[in-house]
């Protein structure tokens, strides 16, 4: 979402926001929790970027600006890389 680049979804992580009206992103590590969910990739700068396009509020479809303390928190306790992940052309084969 951050980066707009695709990847599987085992290898990202799934964001919700919380069912009241507060505007706190959740991270559903389980990908259980109900309601609309964001993908993004387990890297800061991809939170970074998505944080600066402002894409969560319209992929959750959400009007007030979200609070992104709680996934930001989860990716530096994982110890997310910010390395930039292989290329791939339109076939999913690496180049």
């Amino acid at each position: 979402m951050g980066c707009r680049q695709r990847d599987a979804r085992s290898t990202l992580l799934r964001v919700v926001a919380a069912s009241d009206e507060a505007g706190d992103l959740l991270v559903d590590a389980q990908r259980r929790l109900p309601g609309r969910g964001a993908w993004l990739h387990q890297r800061s700068s991809c939170l970074e970027q998505a944080e600066r396009r402002r894409a969560f509020a319209r992929a959750l479809r959400r009007p007030a600006p979200l609070d992104t303390s709680g996934v930001r928190s989860y990716l530096d306790s994982c110890g997310s890389e910010d390395v930039e992940p292989p290329t791939t052309d339109e076939n999913g084969s690496n180049s």
